[in-house]
């Protein structure tokens, strides 16, 4: 079977594995699993981003909904994946359905599934659904259609604008009169996605003044993958210094994750964002629960969660894996080092037009640049500098077997510095004396190495990366 579900859905090349009738095949699945998950309320949300033939993928994926009886909730235009995963929520449906490849490349496309409590499926409803597609190939059922004119015309299918009641819960999330008060001066880098535009909806009534970028309709994301890390964010690095703005803040393709530039044009990665936040949440809100962070996600989480006496869980890569922890605990705030954010109150999902505006309000409250803010938050609980690099192995290595041989072969010292702990919650991380860590993770589909490190300065960092790239090329 050509179709594979990931941790977060399908996704696939347009026109090569991601076909209508591939997407027909998914959508009869996912029909099957919803009236299995909730048979007394068959119900769906079906949300689209803005990349090439989104909204037919989704007019289609309704059209099969609608043909075996399931309510439809059917978004009007491109809408951020936070959006249609607050509407499930908030329209008690059983399931929802984003199309979206999220920060991949514009010649993908694909299908996030989510449950009923506003987040991804988990890995186990993602399995009944490949399951289902599996049974329905072997035994030959055909998707069903219904024309989408009769399925309106007889509101099975229904229309609507998911971002005012999202809009309406991000303002009780948020403190908008704090940041109307800050009389930022924003850039809003959409990057072509569906956020585009979102973040300036939000603050329209404030004092804030906005300045929109790369927010038109623009399917090929102009050549670059939607993904908001520095690589990608030349243009909104110079607008904020031909401008003098305050900040710079970019979404990705769906919305769900966030990366900022400071006033003197400087990417500010989602790990300091993670921790900004996390400290304003503690100190001037006074919250409390557990932090949980993915294993490739800062420490200074960690300390800061020390310093006031809260909970800390690390889990694999993966929102999901945070999501579920959300659903079953108090988490006062959860993230990854991708971008992906939330926090309690608001629905267990990675949300990048939260993250922006609760960013606005750490800044509007300290009355203070992000660059100052980061340097206090680096002097209090850093130093922390960071990178990710990918390497490729010269074979492909079975997943278990290259964690177990990185935990046999692990060093008692990585570039000259004792290694205190070794951990598999997700491929092998060494812990070493000076605070700093190296993750290695191997692949589960591909022979790479995905090996991230973080220690007190740059030179340490690449240091680790090069131990990495030892391990990559003895592998």
């Amino acid at each position: 079977m050509s179709i594979q579900f990931g941790t977060d859905g399908w996704r696939a090349v347009i026109s090569d594995t991601f076909t209508f009738a591939n997407l027909h095949l998914v959508a009869q699945a996912i029909a099957d699993y919803v009236w299995e998950e909730d048979s007394d309320n068959p119900s769906v949300v079906i949300g689209y981003d803005t990349r090439f033939l989104s909204d037919r993928y989704a007019a289609d994926m309704a059209r099969v909904m609608a043909a075996n009886g399931i309510q439809t909730w059917l978004a009007r235009a491109d809408t951020p994946t936070p959006a249609v995963s607050y509407a499930i929520v908030h329209r008690q449906a059983a399931a929802g359905v984003m199309i979206t490849a999220s920060h991949n490349a514009p010649r993908y496309n694909g299908v996030k599934l989510k449950a009923s409590y506003g987040g991804s499926a988990t890995p186990a409803q993602h399995k009944r659904v490949e399951a289902i597609l599996r049974r329905n190939l072997e035994t030959g059922k055909q998707p069903q259609l219904m024309s989408l004119e009769d399925a309106l015309r007889q509101n099975i299918v229904q229309k609507f604008d998911p971002a005012w009641a999202y809009y309406e819960h991000l303002s009780k999330l948020v403190d908008l009169d704090i940041i109307s008060n800050g009389e930022l001066r924003v850039v809003a880098d959409g990057m072509y996605g569906s956020g585009r535009g979102a973040l300036g909806e939000m603050l329209a009534r404030g004092r804030t003044r906005l300045q929109n970028i790369r927010h038109e309709m623009n399917p090929g994301f102009g050549g670059i993958h939607p993904e908001p890390i520095e690589r990608h964010l030349g243009l909104l690095m110079s607008t904020i210094q031909a401008g003098h703005w305050h900040v710079g803040l970019a979404t990705d393709g769906d919305a769900d994750r966030i990366g900022a530039v400071d006033a003197n044009g400087h990417f500010v990665d989602p790990h300091r964002i993670f921790a900004l936040v996390l400290k304003y949440l503690v100190e001037k809100r006074g919250w409390g629960g557990s932090v949980v962070r993915t294993v490739s996600t800062t420490r200074m989480v960690d300390r800061i969660a020390a310093r006031y006496g809260l909970p800390l869980i690390e889990t694999p890569v993966g929102f999901n894996h945070i999501a579920d922890l959300m659903v079953q605990n108090e988490v006062l705030m959860g993230g990854e080092e991708s971008g992906g954010m939330s926090v309690r109150g608001h629905i267990p999902e990675g949300d990048g037009v939260l993250m922006g505006l609760l960013l606005l309000e750490v800044m509007a409250e300290a009355r203070a640049p992000l660059h100052e803010l980061v340097n206090d938050l680096l002097a209090e609980y850093g130093p922390a500098q960071y990178a990710r690099t990918d390497m490729k192995l010269s074979r492909p290595v079975a997943k278990a077997d290259m964690v177990q041989l990185l935990v046999n072969q692990a060093p008692p010292h990585i570039a000259d510095v004792a290694v205190e702990d070794v951990q598999t919650t997700d491929g092998v991380k060494y812990y070493l004396a000076d605070g700093s860590w190296l993750l290695i993770r191997p692949s589960g589909t591909e022979p790479v190495l995905r090996v991230y490190a973080e220690a007190p300065d740059d030179a340490r960092v690449k240091a680790l990366l090069r131990f990495g790239e030892e391990v990559a090329q003895r592998a």
